[in-house]
């Protein structure tokens, strides 16, 4: 009995190990599937990329067997490809400074860009290749859809890349950086050695003859030449030519701003008459010689020595914008604003400045301006020409006509010479001399084949003759305005003596002949004497010692006599001297001469009237009233009478809205006259 139960509690112990080892067992069972859910699922979400890996193991064995070739065809243009790619950012490393090695610089954009050639030459293919790849996989369900989709994409970013080659997108931008800082070097090289010229305001003559040298030097000039080269081969021809000017332009302007040219900026409304700018056309004619000659050569030498191996059309293009720019238009339309000012005499001659200017550089203006693209600068040269001509002979032609009208305005109130008589005598004597007779004669010419029309010299001359002709019945009309016939011979006696003594020895005298001359000449006598006989000449008689030579009445009656007669006189003198001290002989020399003559017939007589006689007045009470004067103070009144006074001479001027000279008679001169300068 006890043996069967230790038995029995052998196999409850038996039972209960084996139960607990089932028990542990079920747990690690459970703890190992806990751990392998996870993995299924990771097992799961691989099959499909396991799937299209053994895809090809289930494709056909065609298209397996095909596939290596696609695929070897694809690879080597593509592995091509990517190699130049490599190598063009190998390029970076190894461009230079260009500032400090522009050959090596140069070398190295040149060897980049035959690698991008390569590049966009190639890759068209490569892609093609694997374009064709990919639809083989996919026609053949070689490879899984995703992978196929995958594949595409990465294609349509490469013809994408392909596409924008011009952008610079295959090499991320490496040339158009490289080619930008060339521009940088480009313009760097013209800032750098673009000195403007040491001028001054105002260039002697002698210097407007010298033709500026090239102003840059050849080394440079070949270093723009070489960066030129690279750029246009890479279409940025039109960047190089906008660098250029705009630096080349600025350089010729700052040379001129030492010539002070702000007067080329006034405007017509800023005009007071012709005289008040004429030391700028003055000014004008050489300043633009001085740019001509000297700036605007060089500049188209410069373009031409730059640009020459692009032709003719690049570089002359380029000068063009250059002196547009720098300022050739301005100096043009200051000599249109002239010929838009106000007619006047004086104008003729400036007008005939500015032609004479033009054409002294017309040879210049046709080498330099003559291109098509030149065609503005040729225009308003020719519309400035032609203004010029039309205006110059439009004054010329009305001088007579304009003269004659004057015969309505009154002669100068004081007997002098009217100025217009002073300005056309001058005027004429300008326009026959050698400054201005060919200059008139060619613009004459001009404007008459104009017309169709043959010009002989004998119209020229004819036309100033017809002139001095209205001036002289002028005079005549203008004499018989004076009421005072005394102050009319004074009128006469200037006038004749002006027309003698200024036009003799002159080109117009010489054109109006001696005998002419000679009857003005006599014509001044004539009035001299007239004048002296009815004004001072009737004096002496005023000291008349008839009743005085005996003392036939006794002393009292000898002063009274005296009294009487030295009265007389004393009033007709005062009168007289009083009425001439406001008239004027503008002749120095006949001035002189004239009061010399009045002095020989007044003081001669009065002095010896006043030895005689003078004594029965000197000791009476009122001896200051009748013995007013002495012989020296007489004298000196005299000398003193016919003296200019100070008047700004001007020239007779032409009415803007009616065409007629002003009133320029009236306001007498009494100084030079400027056209006589």
């Amino acid at each position: 009995m006890g043996e069967m139960v230790d038995k029995g509690i052998e196999h409850l112990v038996s039972a209960r190990k084996s139960l607990k080892l089932s028990l542990d067992k079920s747990k690690a069972l459970g703890l190992s599937l806990e751990k392998i859910g996870p993995r299924l699922d990771e097992i799961n979400q691989r099959l499909p990329s396991l799937e299209a890996a053994v895809r090809p193991i289930r494709a056909q064995k065609d298209a397996l067997a095909a596939v290596g070739g696609h695929i070897n065809r694809a690879v080597v243009p593509a592995t091509a490809v990517l190699k130049v790619f490599d190598a063009i950012h190998g390029l970076e490393k190894s461009l230079s400074d260009p500032q400090s090695d522009l050959p090596g610089y140069l070398g190295v954009l040149k060897r980049l860009e035959e690698a991008l050639m390569f590049l966009g030459e190639n890759c068209g293919m490569a892609i093609q290749w694997l374009a064709d790849i990919v639809e083989y996989l996919e026609d053949h369900k070689v490879a899984d859809s995703r992978f196929i989709s995958n594949l595409k994409k990465a294609l349509e970013h490469l013809r994408e890349l392909q596409m924008n080659e011009e952008r610079g997108c295959l090499d991320g931008g490496l040339l158009e950086a490289a080619l930008d800082r060339l521009e940088i070097e480009f313009r760097r090289l013209l800032t750098e050695n673009s000195v403007p010229l040491p001028m001054s305001s105002s260039p002697l003559p002698g210097e407007q003859a010298c033709i500026a040298p090239s102003p840059l030097p050849v080394a440079v000039i070949q270093k723009l030449q070489a960066i030129l080269g690279r750029l246009i081969a890479n279409n940025r021809l039109d960047k190089c030519i906008s660098i250029y000017i705009e630096v080349r332009s600025s350089n010729v302007r700052a040379s001129l701003q030492a010539l002070n040219l702000d007067y080329l900026e006034i405007s017509v409304s800023e005009f007071n008459d012709v005289l008040s700018i004429e030391g700028h056309i003055a000014q004008w004619g050489k300043h633009l010689e001085f740019a001509v000659k000297h700036l605007f050569e060089a500049e188209y030498k410069l373009c031409n020595d730059v640009f020459e191996r692009l032709g003719l059309d690049v570089w002359m293009s380029c000068f063009a914008k250059i002196a547009a720019q720098a300022g050739i238009l301005a100096f043009l339309q200051f000599g249109k604003t002239v010929t838009e000012s106000k007619k006047d005499p004086i104008k003729l001659l400036k007008l005939l400045d500015i032609f004479a200017s033009l054409n002294k550089l017309r040879l210049d203006f046709n080498r330099l301006f003559g291109g098509g693209a030149c065609a503005e600068i040729q225009n308003l040269t020719r519309d400035l020409i032609r203004r010029v001509i039309e205006g110059a002979c439009e004054i010329f032609w009305e001088l007579s006509v304009q003269v004659e009208l004057q015969r309505q305005v009154p002669p100068p109130p004081d007997g002098s010479v009217p100025k217009l008589v002073i300005f056309i005598a001058d005027y004429c004597n300008k326009l026959l001399g050698d400054d201005y007779k060919s200059i008139l004669t060619q613009v004459l010419v001009i404007e008459r084949s104009w017309k169709h029309e043959k010009f002989q010299e004998r119209l020229l001359i004819g036309e100033l003759l017809s002139l001095m002709r209205s001036v002289e019945l002028n005079l005549d009309k203008w004499s018989k305005a004076y009421e005072d016939a005394v102050l009319s011979s004074i009128f006469l006696m200037n006038n004749h003596w002006h027309l003698y003594k200024h036009l003799k020895g002159t080109k117009l005298g010489s054109l109006l002949g001696d005998s002419w001359l000679r009857e003005h000449e006599r014509n001044k006598e004539y009035h001299s004497a007239i004048f002296l006989s009815e004004s001072w000449g009737k004096l002496p008689s005023l000291l008349s010692r008839e009743g005085l030579i005996l003392f036939s009445g006794g002393r009292a009656t000898a002063r009274d006599l005296v009294k009487k007669r030295l009265k007389a006189f004393n009033e007709a003198f005062d009168d007289m001297y009083k009425k001439q001290s406001n008239w004027v002989i503008l002749d120095k020399d006949l001035r002189e001469k004239t009061c010399q003559v009045i002095v020989q017939a007044i003081v001669p007589v009065y002095r010896s009237y006043m030895q005689n006689y003078g004594p029965l007045v000197e000791q009476d009470a009122s001896a200051s009233k009748y013995a007013k004067y002495t012989a020296q103070s007489l004298e000196k009144m005299l000398n003193s009478l016919f003296q200019p006074k100070p008047v700004k001479y001007g020239s007779f001027k032409v009415r803007q809205s009616s065409g007629k000279f002003n009133n320029g008679v009236t306001d007498h001169c009494h100084s030079t006259s400027p056209v006589a300068k």
